[in-house]
């Protein structure tokens, strides 16, 4: 039989325990990482509302105010995790960056295979847009590299909150905070499905906005709510595993900015596109590619293994192992 003393001690604290092979998290953690994670959501988006404006929120004004805010509030979101880990003596031996996915070990398959994973799951969306663009394979490269074309890029603020501010401080907050404090006490498996929860709630704002504004009737704005709550739900699942299985914060954000220029697929479209056999089968085979090149693209051997967030529970996952 195992004793307390023989566990690891950078697996969290004396205080855990196993019984009969379960993982048994100290009293109250659970409490605690939940509302700390409430609190930095409920921070996250009470910051976009600091601000009174009768402007709608693509304004490039309000765009801007938003921005001051909300990179504040994900400035200052690591002191979340700190006070956390401080207050329930959770420890580890990776420092606090690292456990937050910002560390240098295996940056570049984390910049790389996410991605493409993302990208193989867009398939269809991408080979629909190929064919409809009426610009050649030259072309595209040729804009792609052109500085004036990523100036303008930069200088649209509805750009730049899609892109770049968005993907950043909403996988900074609610992946790299959040993650680190409900594994030890869920365990990552239940963890990738209890993240996602408070980054679809946090969506529900825009529904104020859509009532403030008047942009559609009432049950028109509430089944786009719930829609918008399951869709950034499954998305957040994902780039929880992401985050997991790679221990870095970058794929998660690559990701999030490629799914935010793609937007949700236009499957309607696809089913009347003149084109429909090739363009259906790219779905169909794109989807049918993802769940293969799933686990592989993920493999935690390519991101040093096991990652810093998995070193936070001694409950075994075969999430946090080659």
């Amino acid at each position: 039989m195992v004793e307390e003393e023989d566990l690891p001690p950078n697996l969290l604290t004396q205080e855990m325990k196993r019984s009969n092979g379960d993982f048994i998290p100290p009293d109250g953690l659970c409490w605690v990482s939940v509302l700390s994670c409430l609190l930095l959501a409920c921070s996250y988006v009470g910051s976009l509302y600091v601000w009174r404006s009768d402007l709608p929120r693509d304004h490039p004004a309000v765009i801007k105010r938003r921005f001051t805010s909300v990179l504040i509030v994900s400035g200052l979101s690591p002191l979340f995790v700190w006070t956390w880990r401080e207050f329930t003596a959770v420890r580890s031996s990776s420092s606090l960056f690292a456990l937050m996915g910002i560390r240098f070990e295996g940056i570049i398959p984390a910049i790389i295979l996410p991605l493409l994973l993302t990208m193989v799951l867009f398939l269809g969306p991408l080979m629909q847009l190929a064919i409809d663009c009426p610009w050649s394979f030259t072309d595209g490269i040729r804009v792609a590299v052109d500085p004036c074309f990523w100036m303008l890029c930069l200088s649209d603020m509805r750009w730049l909150r899609n892109q770049v501010v968005a993907p950043l401080t909403e996988e900074l907050v609610f992946r790299a905070c959040m993650l680190p404090m409900l594994v030890p006490c869920a365990g990552p498996s239940t963890a990738i499905f209890t993240c996602p929860l408070f980054f679809g709630v946090a969506h529900f704002h825009h529904v104020i906005e859509l009532l403030r504004f008047r942009q559609g009737t009432l049950s028109g704005i509430f089944l786009s709510a719930v829609f918008q709550f399951s869709y950034t739900a499954v998305f957040g699942a994902y780039t929880a595993f992401i985050f997991i299985r790679t221990g870095h914060l970058m794929g998660p954000v690559l990701c999030h900015s490629f799914c935010n220029y793609m937007g949700f697929p236009a499957i309607s479209t696809a089913l009347e596109h003149p084109q429909r056999l090739t363009v259906l089968s790219s779905y169909l085979l794109g989807v049918l590619l993802f769940f293969i090149f799933l686990f592989p693209f993920t493999e935690p051997f390519y991101y040093g293994s096991p990652t810093p967030v998995c070193s936070l529970t001694s409950s075994p996952s075969s999430l946090c192992f080659s």
